[in-house]
């Protein structure tokens, strides 16, 4: 053993990479750049004296001169590196160790920081640590490296309650069968978030036989090994539809050939494994470490994680964003006219007089230009989309997709790899809820809100009988709002609102049938992740 230890250590020793400071070397034109910045700055400034702009446009703007010109001179400095520089080689190398933004601040330039309640300061840090901070800069940037410490202490909370939070929406999700037998999956394409195509589609069951060339690799309802998604990845195939946990058929929890492999044995998930747990963990878990990494960017403007744990939240939460893109209500093409504080965008649809008119601030970034053909819910303007307008206009099978996107592009922002088909089980217990718009002869009441497989439960049964059904439409709710309208009401007092859930279980008479693993430790029974107890 000492010997295969020593031969560890002499290996690493010769391969292992040196950094010096030597190797962070800085562009020449790096002045330059930040004296046309600085004259951008000052002719904000005049115009904001001239009163032609208020407070917060000029700090807006200001800010966004110094955010591009702090990554015009990152990326210059990057690109001047040859492919053997050991900083270069050490961070193309992947994994936590290093990113760019290490060495913007060590040979580029820092940029804005962020004071400790995380307002930004007006000031920019225009030297890197290479060349040395002056004692007004070393000041300004002390701001930022408390906030990176304030945040470690105060913030980590907010990362286990987020995990709380996903346990408790998902708890229930359990592998129940291994086939629910359904026909519907979902579509992953090569166009979106192309680096990952293979991950997403290494263990899923495909829907559909995949031939590449004159060779059948797959057929329907088998599973994708690491081998076959590679071929299918170098291959010229650009979409494929996988089974997924967001369409799974079972009624309650799901079935093992929705869910693919456990990602513990590389193999098919058996019966009992409770898959929402997994979930919530691989996402919760590096939540926390979103929430630590602030530390390591010293409080930087544009490198602040904390900005993505809150959207992280925001996302999971459903709720709607701080600062809401507009979405084409209908298909057609755009029309732009612009005035002095507002710009009107027009969509004519074709072969119809019935156009759709947004009124747009001109601070706000369009997306679209004057005379371009727009699609049903294609993003016109800047900012994050909201879930309960996509629902509408797009349909929940984009909703859900989209929120996946979303927040995967958190996490992938900061090098965190997780698996989509974590997400999926989420964002399915986020969607499988119904309200009750007209009780027809169920025993539902207008208003209700309940979970679809009773939904479905209750009027196929009420048909049988001659009756007529419940009308319901779907609802897409955040994960604290989804545990609340659980069927289990041991789980649901045990989460939040504890008075009102009791209440609410007493006044109509709820039964318990104990099927997820909250109820079933509250009572002191076995959780029912083996087998035979995880069986429908």
């Amino acid at each position: 053993i000492d010997a295969i230890k020593e031969l560890g250590f002499r290996a690493a020793t010769i391969s292992g990479l040196s950094v010096s400071v030597t190797d962070c070397e800085m562009i020449p034109e790096k002045d330059e750049i930040i004296e046309k910045a600085n004259k951008r700055v000052e002719a904000v400034q005049e115009r904001y004296q001239d009163g032609l702009l208020t407070l917060e446009e000029r700090k807006r703007l200001a800010f966004d001169v110094w955010i591009d010109t702090t990554e015009e001179v990152a990326d210059k400095t990057w690109d001047s590196y040859d492919a053997a520089n050991a900083v270069k080689v050490m961070i193309n190398s992947g994994g936590t160790r290093a990113s760019k933004d290490q060495v913007k601040q060590l040979a580029a330039m820092r940029g804005l920081v962020v004071d400790p309640l995380g307002n930004i300061v007006e000031m920019p840090t225009k030297s890197n640590f290479r060349e040395g901070l002056s004692i007004f800069e070393y000041v300004t940037s002390a701001r930022g490296s408390r906030k990176g410490l304030t945040d470690s202490a105060v913030k980590t909370a907010d990362a286990g309650y987020l995990t709380r939070r996903l346990t408790d929406v998902a708890h229930d999700m359990i592998i129940r069968d291994e086939d629910c037998g359904t026909t519907q999956g979902i579509i992953i394409t090569k166009d979106k978030r192309p680096d990952v195509f293979e991950t997403r589609i290494t263990g899923r069951v495909t829907n559909q036989d995949v031939v590449v060339g004159k060779k059948a690799l797959v057929k329907a309802g088998e599973m994708i090994s690491a081998e076959t998604a590679a071929q299918i990845a170098h291959s010229k195939l650009d979409e494929l539809t996988i089974r997924s946990p967001l369409t799974c058929e079972l009624p309650k929890g799901m079935c093992a050939h929705c869910y693919g492999w456990d990602f513990s044995t590389r193999a098919m998930v058996e019966v009992g494994v409770p898959v929402g747990i997994v979930a919530a963990q691989s996402i919760g878990e590096p939540g926390t470490q979103l929430t630590m990494r602030v530390k390591h960017s010293g409080g930087i403007v544009g490198l602040d994680v904390t900005q993505g744990l809150p959207r992280v939240e925001e996302l999971l939460e459903a709720r709607t964003p701080k600062s809401v893109a507009l979405i084409s209500e209908v298909a057609g093409t755009a029309r732009i006219e612009q005035a002095d504080k507002e710009t009107t965008l027009t969509i004519s649809p074709a072969g119809s007089d019935d156009e759709v008119q947004y009124i747009v601030s001109n601070t706000t970034p369009l997306l679209v230009k004057n005379n371009q053909k727009v699609r049903l819910g294609q993003q016109l303007t800047a900012g994050s989309l909201n879930p309960k307008e996509l629902l509408q206009i797009k349909g929940l099978t984009f909703t859900q997709q989209q929120t996946i996107n979303d927040v995967q592009a958190v996490y992938e922002s900061q090098g965190i790899q997780i698996h989509d088909k974590h997400f999926e089980v989420i964002v399915r217990k986020m969607s499988d809820k119904v309200l009750i718009e007209s009780a027809g002869d169920t025993s539902f009441l207008t208003g209700e809100v309940v979970e679809r497989s009773r939904f479905i439960e209750v009027n196929d049964e009420t048909m049988a009988g001659g009756g007529e059904p419940a009308t319901a439409k779907i609802l897409f709710l955040g994960i604290t709002r989804s545990s609340i309208f659980t069927n289990s009401w041991l789980s649901a007092a045990s989460f939040q609102y504890t008075k009102a859930v009791l209440t609410d279980a007493a006044a109509s008479g709820s039964v318990d049938y104990l099927e997820g693993l909250k109820e079933n430790v509250i009572i002191g029974r076995l959780i029912p992740t083996s087998e035979e107890r995880a069986r429908l």
